[in-house]
């Protein structure tokens, strides 16, 4: 099993990544912060201090189609907030 998904690269999480040394990623929504923490440390070579943890629930929509309404849902997202001992980043573009 997967533990961490992707890192998510969008305008909040870069800009909390550079002020406050805090990266974020999607992992599975299975596992706990011990795991996240052990995964982080050998994937990237750094000294997690701290992990916050998010669920998202599913999206609900409705389609008003030819054939009916479709009702229909998104997936569940856990997002994992890492901060980071001072000193250590990480660097999403170098393996580009």
């Amino acid at each position: 099993m997967e533990i961490i998904l992707k890192p998510i690269i969008t305008e909040k999480a870069t800009n909390d990544s550079e002020l406050r040394n805090r990266y974020t990623f999607v992992v599975s929504r299975f596992v706990n912060k011990i795991q996240i923490k052990k995964a982080i440390q050998e994937k990237y070579s750094v000294t997690v201090e701290k992990v916050r943890t998010q669920i998202y629930g599913p999206e609900r929509s409705t389609k008003y189609t030819k054939k009916g309404i479709q009702n229909t849902k998104s997936k569940i997202i856990k997002k994992a907030i890492v901060q980071l001992a001072e000193g250590d980043t990480i660097d999403f573009y170098s393996n580009l």
